[in-house]
């Protein structure tokens, strides 16, 4: 649930940065600016859309090496206590093997009186 909002709120970002930057395109070539003017305000975009992405780009790392975090630590959680049940499960056949013999053994030695 948390994944798919998370999901949802990057494919909202991705579509708003794309918005925005045909948006200013579409802008800068209908304004009435000469070719100088107008080259320099491509330039500035470009920069601030290069900017946009390389924080965008840390945001990202961040946010994957939070979810590797808890993968692994979800991972390791699940193994301890996959290991904790096989042992118990393990300990409860035995008993249970032990007490059948030990049964087994009683009603032999009573049918041989």
């Amino acid at each position: 649930m948390e994944e798919e909002k998370e999901v949802q709120s990057k494919d909202f970002i991705i579509g708003a940065l794309i918005g925005g930057l045909v948006g200013a395109l579409v802008a800068l070539l209908c304004a009435p600016k000469s070719g100088k003017d107008l080259r320099g305000d491509l330039n500035q975009g470009a920069s601030q859309v290069k900017e946009r992405a390389e924080d965008w780009k840390g945001i990202a790392y961040d946010k994957s090496s939070e979810w590797k975090e808890r993968a692994v630590d979800s991972t390791t959680q699940l193994s301890r206590n996959i290991s904790q049940k096989t042992t118990e499960l393990t300990q409860t056949v035995q008993n249970k093997l032990r007490n059948n013999k030990q049964q087994d053994t009683t009603e032999l030695v009573e049918e041989v009186k």
